[in-house]
């Protein structure tokens, strides 16, 4: 059952790892939870950092796709200024929309990772979709309601990764 919340990778936050790391892992997509990954979940347009983000994964052919629980409201007008692709409401931790959206574009799981701040949806999500992942720490403190809650049970499955060993750092990935 834990096996489900262990990350493929870890990494302090999306922004330290370099776009090489990407191409080596022969990633194509990759799938980016919106609110405490890519921006602060009460940013409703891209900062610089996701900006340059965006533009740097276009740059090198790996196409960048939000995926957030956030209301298709706000994840369509954050991603439509940055021209890409979202799935909105995508109900993580499940992950019949992430298989559908794979399927609906003939797109290999192999070359597909998921990038996300939470256990308790996005790896779980990631996981369950069979495609690889980064657990990545939250970008500000500040956390929507709903969220604190998962913050809760996140906490004590980061401890127990940490504990055990079992937060990959990205910086090691030639060790796969």
């Amino acid at each position: 059952m834990f096996k489900k919340f262990i990350p493929t990778f870890y990494a302090k936050n999306i922004y330290e790892i370099p776009i090489d790391f990407f191409i080596k892992q022969n990633i194509k997509v990759i799938l980016l939870d919106l609110d405490n990954t890519l921006d602060a979940y009460n940013s409703f347009v891209p900062s610089e950092n996701a900006q340059n983000l965006i533009k740097n994964f276009k740059k090198e052919n790996i196409k960048p796709i939000v995926i957030s629980n956030n209301k298709s409201n706000r994840v369509s007008n954050y991603c439509k200024s940055l021209n890409i692709d979202f799935i909105s409401n995508s109900m993580k931790p499940f992950a019949f929309k992430i298989k559908r959206y794979l399927k609906q574009y003939s797109i290999d799981k192999k070359n597909v990772i998921l990038i996300g701040d939470q256990t308790v949806t996005d790896i779980v999500a990631g996981n369950r979709a069979k495609i690889k992942t980064i657990l990545c720490d939250k970008l500000v403190e500040i956390d929507q309601p709903v969220t604190r809650f998962n913050r809760f049970f996140d906490k004590k499955i980061r401890n127990k990764l940490k504990k055990k060993n079992l937060l990959k750092d990205w910086r090691n990935y030639g060790n796969n």
